[in-house]
């Protein structure tokens, strides 16, 4: 917006990463420039930059307080994370309009440094959510006699380092169910299913692979399914406010009556999703993974795995391990294969690992170093635009519906 002889006032930002992106985490100095075009010869009282992080829910709910009356409830919260204020020209006084402490800018374009450090303390993941964001700006306001100021914000994007290569978030996750189906006085078999993931911890644009196992002894046609959900939670006065939406699913093949199906890998895609908030005392975000089955005109039967999205991906070598030992852990508990009399000796170190890769692995990193890899992958598709449109909402229409009858022969007896 051109006020008066100032043709253009911008913020841009000193990138520390390749990718030209302003992506930041605690501890971090954020640097940059506020660039100011005039045409002409003007006087300025000030140029001010203010920077700030919150994290802020809000929604209303109507309350009914008796016949005929009704009234709207607001939940409001906030948690302000840092709050920087600096003089880039001129003076704190903006209401004095005396001649005296006027700065002269001459005609063309002035660039004016800033910089401040984000606190050591952790700051929550930069995220829009239905009822609540976490955003962090820095605004830029030029303040000249007898005129009204040029305002400009700026955002940038901070995210809270998950690391995905700890022991917690490499363990498996599965679980077992099954469900009897009942009618008036009539019981079918029943429908199991287990399921099980290699690790609990993902970045996005990872697969996750899914190995589950469907049996339906039931009389009907049941659909195997898997899907990630993202549950927001946003806290105020004392009340929470729960949004789940739907970021990714697939379909299996229908199974009719005594029929069995076995996924032995199924890979479900995570697209470019906020990483996990698990410590903003305001808002949450958690993802999980629902395999379920599909049971016309009944509940359907479903397991629920907790899953965590973080930033920094799978080392090589963790995923080897954990694959390995999820594969092996999968193998004998599910598919009945037994181990041999007489196992055979292990590789030794030297078979296994070559003197290259044992001196790559020798090499120093650092998380920072992890997260810039990060960056140069899928998360940088979310880092891009962090405030991307939000996944389809849960519908309970299915768009595949099964063309099959509801009456099947019972299953054999085992």
């Amino acid at each position: 917006m051109v006020l008066g002889k100032v043709k253009s006032l911008t913020i841009s930002f000193d990138c520390l990463n390749d990718s030209n992106v302003p992506v930041y985490s605690s501890g971090d100095t954020v640097s940059g420039r506020v660039n100011l075009e005039v045409t002409g010869e003007i006087r300025v009282k000030s140029l001010k930059i203010h920077a700030r992080g919150h994290a802020k829910v809000r929604w209303t709910e109507s309350r009914n307080a008796g016949s005929n009356t009704a009234y709207t409830q607001n939940y409001t919260e906030e948690v302000e994370y840092f709050n920087h204020k600096d003089i880039l020209i001129g003076h704190e006084r903006d209401d004095d309009n005396s001649e005296e402490g006027f700065n002269t800018i001459h005609s063309g374009r002035h660039e004016y440094a800033f910089s401040f450090e984000l606190p050591q303390t952790p700051l929550a993941t930069s995220f829009e959510g239905r009822h609540g964001s976490v955003r962090y700006w820095v605004k830029a306001e030029l303040h000249r006699p007898w005129l009204l100021p040029v305002k400009l914000k700026k955002e940038f994007t901070v995210f809270e380092h998950i690391d995905i290569n700890t022991p917690s978030l490499l363990s498996p996750q599965a679980g077992t169910k099954e469900k009897t189906l009942c009618c008036w006085f009539c019981t079918s078999g029943p429908i199991s299913l287990s399921a099980k993931i290699e690790r609990k911890g993902y970045t996005p644009g990872e697969s996750i692979q899914i190995f589950a196992e469907i049996e339906n002894c039931s009389s009907r046609m049941v659909v195997p399914k898997a899907a990630i959900y993202q549950t927001q939670a946003f806290y105020a006065k004392g009340k929470m406010k729960e949004v789940k939406q739907l970021v990714a699913n697939l379909r299996g093949e229908s199974l009719s009556s005594g029929k069995t199906e076995t996924w032995n890998g199924k890979l479900l895609k995570i697209p470019p999703v906020s990483p996990s908030i698990l410590d903003c005392s305001i808002i949450r975000v958690e993802y999980s993974l629902m395999v379920y089955v599909d049971i016309p005109g009944a509940m359907d039967l479903f397991l629920n795995l907790p899953l965590v999205i973080g930033t920094i991906p799978l080392h090589p070598f963790g995923s080897r391990t954990s694959s390995v030992s999820s594969q092996c852990s999968m193998n004998m508990n599910w598919l009945g294969l037994s181990l041999p009399e007489r196992p055979e000796a292990p590789p030794s170190y030297a078979e296994v690992v070559t003197e290259e890769q044992r001196r790559n692995n020798l090499a120093p990193g650092s998380a920072c170093d992890d997260f810039e890899r990060a960056l140069q992958g899928p998360l940088f598709a979310y880092i891009q635009e962090f405030r991307f449109l939000p996944p389809p909402l849960y519908s309970e229409i299915d768009p595949n519906p099964d063309q099959s009858a509801d009456d099947r022969p019972s299953c054999p007896s085992r």
